[in-house]
């Protein structure tokens, strides 16, 4: 019968006359059922094997009956490591007469192979005294496959889930930001030799560097190297490495584990990570601090980097490009670029001609804007005046061709007639400005501010201040922050 005592709480206890006097139809039950059963006497010797048992172990009922069953069985964990016998559920119970059951062991067969199995060790009772354990035991190899497959598998998908909202994230950031972007337009001898050294490099592995003005286009130049390079199925991730403190362009570059730092409440992937198998481009990299340079050199040379508060090494497979508007030689002359990383990224340089050496390419990329505005704006603007587009002409673009849209978008805001009329426009050279007492910061300032009054200072959306200025909008609040402009109460 079942008896219930104090030795083992609410465990359950297995009380009979004798452990090895089984009736006959008890033993004919034993062995018809299809778990393992062992009955072993308190020295913990074999006193019962039934057929189920020598069936999934390989060993027989005459090899192991008044053996230690643990020596044969239980020897070694799965890694192959000591099993003490003191650790041994089935020893446990014998000792204090508490029943335990376990899934996290391996029983080891006569051959020297090892299977999971699921066990209770149950005490049994003769008399009130402990005699005795049974233990039942059954295979559970598939059970274990099955819940190794299914946890590869959510792994896998939460490693994916992962990357998705990563990228779309940093997608949703990049839409946000962009206004836009016009082909490379001109057909000018200066940019059809540009064009001509982006088809021979974009197809190599080499490192190009886009040297050019502020608003000729630069990462116009990198999308189209990436366009045409066998990664154009893969993202192309860009970075301004001006627009990030050296702290945040490290978690910005490289991502960050979770706690790595005050704020980071998860973990994150960094664009290298992000443009693995891809290309990165790094815009204004001259604007990076000599750690930063330090940290991106020998990304470059090992390809491989660890995320902020992590030790564990991540390989890539990158296509880097970078951009700047500095002579980066000079500045490595200065000592504010180092003059390894200079010539790591100068592999293949490519410069963007300014608009005013290509005045000819002008009528050419006033079409390819307003046709992009039309859409933009929704408007229906057909083109420019013929005064118009002599007054464009006459001007010298020191903003390139980012100023030429800047102004052909503020007027198709303002126009309701579908042809542009654009008066001159006045040129401030250097020397006016020392004249009139302002310097560029004050000049930027009053420039942002005019636009803002004009559009009633809206930053963001399509038709932002933003837009018009051709910035993202997190860069002009920067600006506006450092320029103290205030939209006046």
């Amino acid at each position: 019968m079942t008896k219930y005592g104090d030795k083992t709480s609410s465990s359950t206890q297995l009380s009979i006359d004798s452990h090895a006097d089984f009736l006959p139809e008890n033993k004919l039950l034993l062995n018809a059922v299809g778990e393992g059963i062992y009955g072993f006497d308190l020295k913990g010797n074999a006193v019962f094997i039934n057929p189920a048992a020598e069936r999934m172990t390989g060993w027989l009922n005459e090899e192991l009956l008044g053996r230690n069953i643990h020596e044969c069985h239980h020897h070694s964990h799965a890694d192959g490591s000591h099993y003490p016998k003191e650790d041994c559920p089935i020893f446990n119970t014998l000792h204090d007469g508490i029943a335990r059951e376990t899934s996290q062991d391996v029983f080891w067969r006569k051959d020297g192979s090892s299977f999971p199995v699921h066990y209770t060790s149950t005490p049994v009772y003769k008399d009130g005294e402990l005699v005795g354990v049974v233990a039942i035991f059954r295979d559970i190899s598939i059970q274990k496959q099955t819940e190794d497959s299914l946890r590869q598998a959510l792994e896998q998908v939460q490693a994916l889930s992962e990357k998705l909202t990563n990228e779309n994230h940093y997608l949703l950031a990049e839409l946000a930001d962009r206004t836009g972007d016009v082909g490379i337009s001109g057909e000018s001898q200066l940019i059809q030799q540009m064009i001509q050294q982006i088809k021979l490099v974009a197809n190599t592995k080499s490192t190009v560097l886009i040297c050019g003005e502020n608003g000729t286009g630069k990462e116009l130049v990198a999308r189209n190297l990436h366009r045409l390079s066998d990664r154009s199925d893969k993202p192309m991730v860009s970075v301004n490495c001006a627009s990030f403190s050296t702290s945040l362009l490290e978690s910005e570059l490289f991502g960050h584990e979770k706690g790595a730092f005050t704020g980071a409440t998860s973990r994150r992937k960094g664009r290298f990570e992000l443009a693995n198998n891809g290309t990165l481009f790094l815009d204004e990299v001259a604007e990076l601090s000599l750690e930063a340079q330090s940290k991106l050199l020998r990304v470059i040379q090992e390809h491989e980097f660890e995320r902020v508060g992590s030790s564990t090494s991540i390989k890539i497979d990158i296509r880097l490009v970078a951009a700047t508007h500095h002579d980066l030689l000079k500045r490595v002359e200065s000592g504010l670029f180092r003059m390894d990383l200079y010539y790591r990224l100068n592999v293949f340089p490519i410069k963007v001609p300014p608009l005013r050496e290509r005045p000819d390419d002008i009528p050419q990329l006033i079409s390819d804007i307003v046709t992009d505005l039309n859409r933009k704006l929704g408007k229906k603007i057909k083109g420019v005046s013929k005064q118009g587009l002599k007054n464009l002409l006459a001007y010298s673009w020191p903003g390139n061709v980012r100023e030429l849209q800047n102004v052909l978008e503020r007027f198709s805001i303002l126009s309701h007639s579908p042809i542009l009329q654009i008066p001159k426009i006045s040129t401030q050279e250097p020397e006016n400005l020392v004249k009139y007492g302002k310097t560029l910061d004050q000049v930027e300032a009053e420039h942002i501010r005019q636009t803002l009054q004009q559009l009633n200072w809206r930053i963001s959306g399509p038709r932002g201040a933003a837009a018009i200025l051709g910035l993202p909008p997190s860069t002009l609040r920067s600006r506006m922050k450092k320029l103290n402009i205030i939209r006046a109460q």
